[in-house]
């Protein structure tokens, strides 16, 4: 099944991945690329804030005038979804939760819980040290939390979407004013190299940003 712009649409943020899978993706899609070499038709943004800031610039730039259903995913995201993964996986998926109008669903394989500073996490992970500043130090879910929506922190949280691969209802995306995204985008440029890991702070808080109720409970 092919859709139309209308009605869902695919928003890629891409560092140096190979994106050519998009050619067998079952949407239209707009890329973002941070990265090094030109991908045609892509909308160039800086190398700040992680697939957080690619996703909170599209809706800042696009609100309120979205498809009926909003696809985030990163340049390469077949490593979290289920074995064996691919774009006709990723077809499928996103089909069926289009058939059945779900609001919000990650596309991870896994959910996960955490508490107000991301634990358990891999910031230490010694493969990965040097790859940003934020190495090593825990991650301010909490603090961000309360940054977004103005209340006291939970102590835990259930993260739907923590690798930042999802898809959104339009009218999930719209019952917030531009002015909450556009907090959320000034929070993000506020650690452009995502030293305090901000940025990864929001991989587990996109299903409450999305729940669109006065009712904050993230479980």
């Amino acid at each position: 099944m092919r859709f139309e712009r209308e009605k869902v649409q695919a928003v890629i943020a891409r560092y140096s991945e190979d994106i050519s899978w998009l050619a067998e993706l079952d949407c239209p899609s707009v890329v973002y690329n941070k990265g090094t070499g030109p991908v045609e038709g892509a909308v160039v943004l800086p190398n700040i804030g992680r697939e957080s800031h690619t996703y909170l610039t599209h809706i800042v730039r696009n609100y309120p005038d979205f498809p009926e259903f909003v696809v985030f995913l990163q340049g390469s995201p077949f490593f979290h979804m289920e074995e064996g993964a691919d774009c006709r996986t990723l077809n499928a998926l996103i089909a069926e939760h289009v058939e059945r109008r779900v609001p919000f669903k990650g596309f991870a394989w896994f959910r996960m819980v955490c508490d107000r500073l991301g634990r358990p996490h891999q910031m230490a992970d010694p493969s990965k040290k040097g790859r940003w500043p934020g190495w090593g130090k825990d991650i301010p879910v909490g603090k961000v939390f309360e940054r977004m929506f103005g209340q006291a922190a939970p102590e835990r949280f259930i993260a739907s979407a923590a690798t930042g691969l999802f898809i959104v209802r339009r009218d999930r995306i719209l019952v917030r004013p531009l002015s909450f995204y556009e907090n959320g985008l000034s929070i993000i440029e506020s650690d452009p190299l995502d030293a305090e890991n901000t940025g990864h702070a929001f991989e587990r808080l996109w299903q409450i940003v999305f729940n669109g109720s006065s009712n904050l409970n993230p479980s």
